[in-house]
């Protein structure tokens, strides 16, 4: 995508009123045309004209179009992509799971020598894409609210998922940026100058978002493959944000909506199925472009030869797995030369096409309820329950119940096994150390450009002198 300021973005009127019929159509054709049997997806060509917002809600069909073509374009580009440019691979680079074998003259290098500048063009790509997504999603709100001809389920779906993206967006915003603005109209004149909004604010938005998306969401996915959110997405998020803002009772609660869901999530032993597309531990998902092709994750992390090209797992964070621990037989893969050897991670198996598509990039699965719920339950004070929880993670793993007792030595174990967990995937390590106000502690020793004020990004320097309202910087920088 062009990299353009999200304010010069949002002053393309043509965006402000119409979902562009290029992105439409060529997300569409990508879900519809080149995925066979995708049955709930959009089956109708749209206008050759272009599509005007009235046009746009004035069916399901079109409506559910520019739905779909949000999830392509977050697929495809920005922080949520599993391609060498997303949070998978650059934040991975930016703690302590990777290390960066590619060219001095590669975006990653400097996230991997925690060098990240203003002008830094991944992290304004993140931040211009991340609010270009909630653009979007604020467009479906307004135009599916405008629209004197949906039914009203079907307007209730479309609000409830475009509310669960702007939250998704505002969620990672918020936790890389720190302070920022929470954007929920399609009013260029008024978004471009909005002030940073402190974190409790943002989190208070974020939440009140998330819980009217649930309100709104039905129970059953709409799509196959739980490609389109339904209600225990946008809970499994909200669990998450509970956690993140210490409200632990709440976070207990949501997470154990999905906990207690066994009629639709089915808990997974064996660790080479949870990664594949029908996997009963996925709660959502993003489909691949086309038949055949398989996640971006895997053409990022996998190599075939040694030394790798890009990245490989850090030989510290392989060697700080648990002896016995068989995600790091069945999720890590090593390859050797000479007396070398180097570690990719091997969650996604497939690093290239196949007759069939086999695997789908996962943003929400329910191992993650059970940390989030034990943690939440730890500090709360239940630790029976939330050793519980940790030894189904534990156990899963082929590792024996936790050793821990007090409720500190069970905060910790949870984070080890977050840590054994979520490698990349989505920067959970990152997140993890931040709010565990850990990153010193872990990344000082052996990262020797690391410095405190690294725990947040800079904003784009772009966007600053465009928008005075933002200033001042984030310390640092």
């Amino acid at each position: 995508m062009e990299k353009k300021s999200i304010s010069e973005f949002i002053k393309n009127s043509k965006f402000l009123t119409i979902i562009n019929l290029y992105s439409v159509r060529i997300h569409l054709l990508c879900c519809i045309i080149f995925l066979n049997g995708c049955d709930n997806f959009v089956e109708v060509e749209l206008p050759s004209s272009q599509l005007t917002a009235k046009t746009v809600f004035q069916d399901k069909a079109t409506a559910d179009a520019a739905m779909v073509s949000i999830y392509a374009s977050m697929r495809d580009s920005g922080m949520l992509t599993g391609s060498r440019t997303g949070m998978s691979n650059q934040i991975g680079n930016y703690a302590d799971e990777l290390v960066y074998y590619g060219t001095v003259t590669g975006s990653t290098i400097n996230f991997y020598n925690n060098s990240i500048l203003p002008s830094n063009s991944d992290s304004t790509n993140w931040w211009n894409t991340g609010y270009n997504q909630i653009y979007k999603a604020n467009s479906i709100i307004e135009g599916v609210n405008a629209s004197p001809l949906l039914a009203v389920g079907t307007k209730n779906q479309l609000t409830g998922e475009a509310l669960f993206i702007r939250s998704l967006f505002h969620f990672y915003m918020l936790n890389l940026f720190g302070d920022s603005p929470y954007v929920t109209s399609t009013d260029y004149k008024q978004n471009k100058e909005l002030y940073r909004m402190p974190v409790s604010d943002l989190y208070a938005h974020i939440i009140a978002d998330l819980e009217l998306a649930v309100s709104l969401l039905p129970e059953k996915y709409i799509s196959i493959d739980r490609i389109r959110p339904n209600k225990s997405a946008a809970m499994a998020l909200l669990a998450r944000v509970y956690l993140y803002d210490g409200k632990w009772a709440e976070a207990a609660n949501a997470a154990s909506y999905l906990i207690n869901n066994t009629a639709v999530y089915k808990w997974e032993t064996d660790l080479d199925k949870i990664f594949l597309k029908e996997s009963g531990t996925t709660i959502w998902q993003l489909i691949p472009r086309t038949v055949g092709q398989n996640t971006q994750e895997g053409e990022t992390f996998i190599f075939t030869a040694a030394p790798p090209r890009l990245v490989a797992l850090s030989e510290q964070f392989v060697n700080g797995f648990e002896p016995g621990d068989q995600r790091r037989v069945f999720w890590i893969k090593s390859l050797t030369k000479g007396t070398s050897t180097w570690y990719h991670a091997n969650k996604y198996k497939q690093k290239s096409n196949t007759s069939s598509t086999v695997e789908y990039s996962i943003l929400l699965r329910l191992a993650e309820q059970y940390l989030i719920r034990g943690e939440a339950r730890a500090q709360q004070g239940d630790l029976i329950g939330a050793k519980e929880d940790l030894n189904k993670i534990r156990n899963t793993a082929g590792l024996t119940g936790t050793k821990a007792i007090s409720r500190e030595e069970i905060l910790n174990s949870i984070l080890q096994e977050r840590k054994a967990e979520f490698f990349t995937e989505l920067g959970h390590r990152f997140f993890d150390l931040k709010r565990a106000n850990r990153l010193d502690e872990v990344l000082q020793p052996i990262k020797k450009g690391w410095n405190t004020t690294d725990r947040l990004f800079p904003l784009p320097e772009t966007e600053m002198a465009l928008n005075p309202n933002l200033t001042p910087q984030n310390p640092g920088y």
